[in-house]
């Protein structure tokens, strides 16, 4: 079964669709590449998946541990290229950890190794620079 369905809608816009939600993303192309940057762009939406998916995995690995952490989140600053053709050159992720629990060496060793080993990190081609902090604060 199809994931999505991505229509263009014209003067740069698209419109996808996540087919099992119905739930709807626009993207636009940014000012920088002819676009009106009015939504994200498709290489905001792919540096964004990286900070999503690192919150995802590491909330799957505090509730199976019975760890809040709420109200974690990320801030991300694309890096493209300047030279084409034009592509991600790294992804700056500071990731703001916040949870309920003491935090030693060894519980930010494994929420660290949790985070970098997610999906979307795992899929990157490997010449995209993952530029990630991780700042740990306890509740």
């Amino acid at each position: 079964m199809a994931t999505s369905n991505v229509i263009y809608l014209g003067e740069l816009r698209t419109q996808a669709t996540h087919l099992s939600s119905n739930s709807n993303i626009v993207t636009d192309a940014p000012i920088d590449n002819q676009g009106k940057g009015e939504a994200f762009s498709p290489t905001d939406l792919m540096a964004t998946s990286l900070a999503s998916c690192m919150l995802t995995i590491l909330g799957i690995y505090c509730i199976n541990n019975s760890i809040n952490m709420t109200d974690s989140n990320a801030e991300i600053t694309k890096i493209m290229s300047a030279k084409l053709p034009r592509r991600i050159v790294e992804i700056k992720l500071e990731l703001n950890l916040i949870i309920d629990v003491e935090i030693d060496e060894k519980l930010k060793t494994i929420l660290d190794r949790v985070a970098r080993t997610c999906p979307v990190s795992l899929s990157l081609h490997p010449e995209i620079n993952q530029n990630i902090t991780i700042n740990f604060k306890s509740k």
